[in-house]
């Protein structure tokens, strides 16, 4: 597998060389990164930040969700091993800059992903010499990975989850995707049933461990420097609504749900965050032609009355905590729900649509309760909110038990931070 893998890639990088170096060459973004992502300059970032015989940790992370997810336990980890030299990555350039927020305090050193090219793999192992490799959630690549097995190193996934759909593509692509995983000393799964799903695709039982979720131990209090530097200033006595992590064809239902909704509530503030933080003028307008004026973050000097548009990385999980009711996106539509956790854990009382399939668990554990409840379109979206807002004690809890649903699961760091101990 890996060597067709290999020369599948060298085939694809002599054909493409021109274009991909132009496209490197011509986009700001990529210009810079890319040249670290082949390890230029790694050496002397190394250098001058390790001192000593420290034992070494490499936390890796590919975008900004698995960064934040990551927060906390790189927090355990510099708490429990302080004279550690911890090493952590991110592949895209969005989850570098949250990374670069939140992680300062915690990490050494922070540096891109490498591109999964054998000789460039293998040179950033050389180089930073992990006693540890930790990989949050996703982001398998056959050359790192190989060479972290071959260099005898230990290689841990955290909060590992495999939804219905992923694991028919694991299945179907089980020549690329088994050999992967067998590369892991340890897979660190949020449920039993992502565990059941790992074991069943052939990964030795003693291998594959049910931890829970780390969002459950996020620290109640939380948010971006952004945030702390600029706050949102919202009208005052306003209930706020905020619809996170948002999809295409879900705007047009909150936005005409809230429509309504603020017809009885004029005091309702809403607050929507596109899961792709460049739909922000486009979620704008389309509020324009419902009769909604509205502004995106992003924006200098915004100001409105009635919703803003937050088209930023790295606050949402912050915004939560102001939150009088909170939607969580991707279930409306078939994109299989986004975490419901990041709103529960602030006591929002959390509204969902029915497709919340990769969070199948938490979210059926908070309906249990009574912390969120389900919708299916813009009419119960409406008659829920309606009845939140219009009885704060039932509100209130809502929000209560969302929270005390999540606090009965947390010290999912601590048991990570054990098994960690274990290895090293």
């Amino acid at each position: 597998m890996l060597t067709l893998y290999n020369l599948t890639q060298l085939i694809f990088l002599i054909i493409a060389f021109p274009f991909l170096l132009a496209l490197v060459l011509l986009t700001p973004k990529y210009r810079l990164r890319t040249w670290k992502r082949l390890g230029f300059g790694l050496r002397s970032q190394i250098k001058h930040t390790k001192k000593g015989e420290r034992k070494t940790i490499w936390i890796h992370a590919l975008s900004v969700g698995e960064v934040t997810s990551a927060l906390p336990l790189i927090s355990g980890i510099r708490n429990r091993f302080p004279d550690a030299f911890l090493v952590f990555s991110a592949s895209t350039n969005s989850g570098a800059k949250v990374a670069e927020q939140l992680m300062a305090d915690h990490a050494d050193l922070l540096i891109p992903f490498p591109l999964d090219i054998l000789p460039v793999t293998a040179y950033f192992v050389e180089l930073i010499r992990p006693d540890l490799f930790i990989l949050v959630e996703t982001d398998f690549w056959p050359n790192i990975l190989t060479c972290l097995q071959r260099n005898k190193i230990p290689v841990m996934l955290v909060n590992g989850r495999i939804s219905h759909k992923s694991m028919a593509s694991y299945r179907r692509f089980s020549f690329f995707f088994r050999p992967l995983f067998q590369t892991f000393h340890h897979l660190c799964m949020q449920t039993e049933t992502d565990r059941v799903r790992m074991v069943d695709f052939g990964v030795a039982e003693e291998r594959v461990h049910t931890l829970g979720n780390l969002k459950f131990d996020t620290p109640l209090i939380t948010g971006s420097t952004k945030l702390q530097e600029e706050p949102m200033v919202l009208p005052d006595d306003s209930l706020l609504l905020i619809a996170g992590s948002t999809h295409k064809g879900e705007e047009d239902i909150i936005l005409s749900a809230y429509v309504r909704l603020r017809a009885a509530f004029p005091n309702l503030f809403l607050i929507i965050a596109p899961r792709d933080i460049s739909r922000g003028k486009e979620i704008q307008e389309l509020a324009r032609t419902k009769g909604i004026s509205g502004s995106c973050r992003s924006d200098k000097n915004a100001h409105n009355q009635r919703l803003l548009v937050l088209d930023t990385i790295g606050e949402l999980a912050g915004c939560y905590r102001f939150a009088d009711i909170a939607f969580v996106g991707g279930s409306l539509l078939h994109k299989g729900g986004h975490n419901p956790i990041e709103p529960a854990v602030m006591g929002a009382p959390v509204l969902f649509g029915p497709h919340m399939e990769d969070f199948a668990e938490i979210s059926q554990d908070l309906l249990t309760v009574g912390g969120a409840i389900r919708v299916g379109g813009e009419e119960s979206l409406f008659q829920v909110a309606s009845t939140w807002l219009s009885d704060v004690q039932l509100r209130k809890k809502a929000g209560l038990a969302a929270l005390k649903c999540v606090e009965k699961q947390q010290g999912v760091i601590e048991r990570h931070l054990q098994l960690i101990q274990a290895i090293l």
